[in-house]
């Protein structure tokens, strides 16, 4: 018999437009490869760029906040596991899902720790190194207490892992590190991917809408391509990504070699035919799926210390990893323009990249799952402080939850 899973979406799953979206549909995969019958719903309106997630056996629902009526789907449904993408889903459907469905298992997908991207812009912004009084924001008080009202949350980044069990003091129970769930590589789609001499210019690729991405275009395009492009005048910087707006659009400049390209209908295929892939991201949090892109297409990259976070462990980097614009950019040259050196960090890659293996993460869960439901109330019952978030969020998020509703059918 199908066990029953609900996933409550920010957004539909976009996985050309983001890696979020990639991230969404690796999860997916992962709980059909284990018979659960899923039911996908979101708040969000549909861009055409979402998912057709009817085509692979998923239900897509509709719902909205401050609505009893998923009170009613809910208890139809009954699911067995219920996942929150992000914590403001767990905010808004966590307290109708425990009081309607209070068996089922919670499940939190963080996708990256929000309040770690906030607490380093907010750093970045006024100039300072990123410290406790940064990390310890508003958004981390949300998000913490969310994580402690699952049963399970899934965290993306080793690094987050750590910030998690040693700075925010969360017992390591109620987290499970399950990075992107990748497929092996094999050995001839190595061979087939176009070679150095085959490839040429500069890439970088990632939605548009993501502050850490629009930052790093404009620290590229102002910084770091001018000082690059000194060094190889006939060499272009291809900047791709979703939901471009005309700020985005008024970077390019065709004499600079500096080109917006848009959204790429194949960005496996603009990637492998790249040559070394640019990631100057100064602030974010989570793993950067333009990296795996790029190491699953065989394109090194050039990186700052933000972007490589958490993608390496002991291993060496698939090209570099710099701080300083000046050494950023004579780097990315070196990496452009030596094939040996090119060649053997390519190989770092594919080499990194058995650190997700699929089946090996996928089995975790899967044990991981079957032990939560088989000691649910010992587990919560050991997790305090869940039991206390939880009392307080019937009595504060649900009263107010319900005041909104009853003002909106008077209105």
């Amino acid at each position: 018999m199908q066990k029953k899973l609900l996933i409550i979406g920010y957004v539909w799953p976009e996985p050309n437009s983001s890696a979020a979206g990639s991230r969404m549909m690796q999860l997916i995969f992962c709980f059909q490869a284990y018979n659960y019958q899923i039911t996908f719903a979101s708040p969000c309106a549909k861009s055409d760029k979402a998912f057709d997630l009817n085509s692979i056996g998923v239900t897509p629902m509709s719902i909205e906040i401050n609505d009893s009526h998923f009170d009613d789907f809910i208890n139809n449904f009954n699911p067995e596991v219920v996942v929150f993408d992000r914590f403001m889903m767990e905010e808004q459907f966590g307290w109708r899902v425990a009081e309607n469905c209070p068996n089922a298992l919670r499940i939190l997908d963080t996708e990256d720790l929000h309040s770690l991207r906030k607490g380093r812009q907010q750093a970045f912004k006024a100039k300072t190194e990123f410290d406790d009084s940064d990390l310890f924001n508003d958004t981390a008080k949300r998000e913490i207490a969310s994580i402690y009202r699952c049963d399970l949350s899934l965290i993306i980044s080793e690094a987050e892992m750590d910030l998690l069990k040693h700075r925010f003091k969360v017992d390591e129970s109620l987290l499970l590190y399950l990075p992107f769930l990748l497929d092996e590589i094999d050995s001839e789609n190595i061979q087939n991917l176009p070679k150095f001499d085959n490839r040429q210019h500069f890439i970088t690729i990632g939605n548009f809408l993501h502050e850490p991405n629009y930052n790093s275009i404009l620290y590229l395009k102002e910084t770091i391509w001018p000082l690059i492009r000194q060094q190889l005048p006939k060499v272009d910087m291809h900047i791709y990504g979703a939901y471009s707006s005309q700020k985005i659009n008024q970077l390019h400049n065709q004499k600079e070699g500096f080109l917006i390209q848009g959204f790429a209908e194949d960005a496996q295929h603009v990637m492998q035919n790249a040559r070394v892939c640019l990631a100057p991201l100064r602030f974010g949090a989570g793993l950067k799926g333009k990296l795996i892109d790029a190491m699953q297409n065989g394109t090194p990259s050039v990186m700052t210390s933000i972007a490589s976070e958490g993608l390496f462990g002991d291993l060496e980097p698939h090209g570099y990893t710099e701080d300083d614009p000046e050494e950023y950019a004579n780097k990315a040259v070196q990496l452009y323009t030596n094939k040996t050196l090119w060649e053997a960090k390519q190989q770092n890659g594919f080499i990194a990249l058995r650190r997700f293996d699929k089946k090996e993460f996928q089995n975790q869960l899967h044990h991981k799952l079957n032990d939560l439901r088989h000691q649910l109330i010992t587990h919560r019952f050991n997790n305090f402080t869940g039991q206390m978030l939880m009392h307080h969020t019937l009595q504060s998020t649900k009263y107010l939850s319900r005041w909104i509703e009853e003002k909106h059918k008077n209105q």
